[in-house]
Parts: C-alpha cells; sequence; structure tokens
C-alpha cells in the first residue's frame, strides 16, 4: 500500500535539517514530484540544548570511528523527536548532522543513520545524500540549488536571482528562471561563498556564553577591522573558480584574526567577513542577479543585511519577501530532493557541484516489509 502511494504525482514528503550551525533540527513538509513544487505544509524544530551542543561541537571534524559514542543516539532521537509529530507524510529526507566534509581527501560524513530512521517512522527515509557526488568528483555541496530553481518556478521568476544561504557556511544559487530544468546548461550556478555565522557563533560563544550575536546587537556596537577584512579576503578560496565548497571550520584563523579586538569589534570584523565574502563570489555569477533573496540565520541580522545592501548592485530580501520561509528553506529542500531520489532525477549536476555529470544522489531505506 505504501509503494503505490508514492509511486507516481505529487506526495507529501518531510525533509529534516541540522546544520553546521548546531542549533537544532528542523523539519518541514514540502508537497512536489520532484520537479514542481505544489504546496508548503507544517514545520516544527527541535533545538539542541547547551550539553547537546556541547556532544555535537565535541565530535566536529571526526569521521566515522572517531566520535563519542553519545553523539549518534542524540542526534537520532532528536530528529525522532521531531519528525514523529507530523502527519501526512509519504517519505522523509533526512541530511544528519554534517562532522566533516573534504571532498578532496577523506570525503564526507553526515552523521545518522537512515535506516534506522525508516523503521521507527515506518516510513520511506532517503539519505547520505552527498556521498554519491563526492565520489563522482563533485564537492557533494551544496545541494539545495535543484530546490532553489524550484523555488524560483513556483514564484514565477522571469529573470536571473540569486538564494544566499547565511547559516554557518554561506552559500549561493544563482538561477536562470527560463530554463526548463536544473541540470540544464546555463540554469544554476551554486557554490560556497565563505564562512557566515559559525565564527561568530564560536566567538560569542567563547568570550560572553551566548550561541550567537541576537539581532546583531554588538556587532552594531563595534567597527570592522580593515585590515583583519584584507588579510581575510586574501584567502586562495575567493580565487578559486566555482562550484566550491567549504567546512565548516575551513577558515580557522579567521579567529586568529580578530583575537587580539574587543568583543563587539571582533563580532563586526568577523560579520564584515561574510558579507565581504557573498560580495566576492557575486563576481562568478554569469550575469549580476536582479534580486538577492536571503535565507538561514543571517537574514535576521540586521547588521548583515545592511552590509550585504550596501555591497551588492541588486535587490537584496529576506525570502519572506516572496513568501517562502527562511528558517524552513534547507529542511524543506531535503523533503524536495528525497522525491527527487525517489523517482531517479539528478539532485546535483556539473555547474552546482562540479561532479562530472548530473547524479541522483541519496540512499533510499524502506521500513521492513515495504522495499520493492
Amino acid at each position: 500500500m505504501l509503494k503505490a502511494r508514492i509511486k507516481a504525482g505529487p506526495v507529501w514528503a518531510l525533509g529534516a535539517m541540522s546544520g553546521t550551525s548546531l542549533d537544532g533540527v528542523d523539519a518541514a513538509m514540502v508537497q512536489t514530484d520532484g520537479e514542481v513544487i505544489f504546496g508548503f505544509g507544517e514545520t516544527a524544530y527541535r533545538g539542541y540544548s547547551r550539553a547537546e551542543e556541547e556532544v555535537l561541537r565535541d565530535a566536529l571534524g571526526k569521521w566515522p570511528g572517531e566520535v563519542g559514542q553519545e553523539a549518534l543516539p542524540m542526534v537520532q532521537q532528536a530528529h525522532l523527536d521531531v519528525l514523529s509529530g507530523f502527519e501526512g507524510a509519504e517519505i522523509v529526507g533526512f541530511h544528519g548532522q554534517t562532522l566533516a566534509h573534504e571532498p578532496k581527501g577523506r570525503g564526507t560524513h553526515q552523521m545518522g543513520d537512515g535506516a534506522a530512521l525508516a523503521e521507527a517512522l515506518n516510513l520511506p527515509v532517503v539519505w547520505d545524500f552527498r556521498s554519491a557526488d563526492v565520489e563522482l568528483g563533485g564537492e557533494g555541496a551544496p545541494l539545495a540549488p535543484f530546490f532553489h530553481f524550484a523555488c524560483a518556478k513556483w514564484m514565477q521568476a522571469e529573470r536571473p536571482l540569486a538564494f544566499l544561504n547565511l547559516g554557518g557556511v554561506g552559500n549561493l544559487t544563482w538561477i536562470d528562471p527560463t530554463k526548463d530544468k536544473p541540470e540544464e546548461e546555463g540554469a544554476l550556478l551554486a557554490f560556497d561563498t565563505g564562512p557566515a555565522n559559525a565564527p561568530i557563533n564560536d566567538v560569542m560563544m567563547d568570550r560572553r556564553s551566548e550561541p550567537f550575536d541576537r539581532d546583531g546587537k554588538l556587532a552594531l556596537q563595534g567597527t570592522v577591522a580593515q585590515g583583519a577584512l584584507e588579510l581575510f579576503l586574501e584567502d586562495i578560496y575567493f580565487r578559486k573558480i566555482p562550484p566550491k565548497s567549504l567546512d565548516r571550520d575551513a577558515f580557522a584563523d579567521m579567529i586568529g584574526l580578530v583575537r587580539e579586538l574587543s568583543d563587539a569589534d571582533a563580532v563586526a570584523t568577523l560579520t564584515g567577513m561574510a558579507a565581504a565574502a557573498v560580495l566576492q563570489g557575486m563576481e562568478h555569477c554569469p550575469t549580476p542577479p536582479e534580486r538577492v533573496l536571503v535565507c538561514g540565520g543571517g537574514r535576521k541580522n540586521p547588521v548583515m543585511m545592511a552590509m550585504l545592501r550596501a555591497a551588492l548592485d541588486a535587490k537584496v530580501d529576506p525570502v519572506e519577501a516572496v513568501g517562502l520561509d527562511g528558517d524552513m528553506l534547507e529542511a524543506q529542500a531535503f523533503a524536495h530532493l528525497a522525491v527527487r531520489v525517489l523517482r531517479g532525477l539528478p539532485t546535483s549536476c556539473p555547474s552546482t557541484t562540479g561532479v562530472g555529470a548530473a547524479v541522483a544522489g541519496g540512499t533510499l531505506s524502506w521500513p521492513r516489509g515495504e522495499a520493492p
């Protein structure tokens, strides 16, 4: 019965995302056939406690076999807590928790057991979205661009635009909405712009035991240290041609550049670095986007948004301006991608991750007795 229900046409998919900001698990429903968005449904959030966040921080940068025993059960339970509260889902997209990302080295590590989650939820679960892309020479990130393309179609955009996600790391998706499919040549360009909220959050936690700079209040009190900003922009990453991706801690020396600054100046400078990285990234776009739609926690930081508006020659708005939910866009993306995997449609392509050809990543796990 389950198999028959999800064979064709639009389905209600449930996506979950736990990002590099380590704040918690977002979950959201999307009605989609893997290509067209037919509607958006319920959303929910399950925050990590301070103790849970510390467990995850201790696991960052570690690979399978190196992570402490409490991390996986904690991540599984946090996802189960939020996902089990939904009704009507026919398939689940489970991203897992990224701990390490080294596409040209050891690969990519999203901690989570989708097969166990499928049993617990009694639903098919698509997971391990990034490994196939990396194995075929891609960066494995970003993966939201195919969903961003569907969103551009949903909002009936007619001119080039960009989605800018400011989570722990920043990533940009440039879209030509006149193209028919996301994998079509010239439809998309996507890449990580540079660090975004992660270093700000780390400094706030280290210096003030606060998880983030709420409303940009501390940055507003500070001044950007131009010398530190210039040194940051000398990093070779900004000269690399996209697609390209970053690990959460790829710019760990950023913290050293602001170590001698006051708390306010340090946070202002890190905020300026995130905005400057986006400006550098814009130079790679095939044509200037007419509009930049911002999602992720960075859009709630008035200082970050003001810096972007001052730097970019485009209209800069939070995605709510077009009726989307900036807190849930990535969770919705993995709901959409789960249906693409189910239907055998690609989830990445050369212009989004640098993979050699369009690839349908992801592992599909069925509850016991339901596998086709």
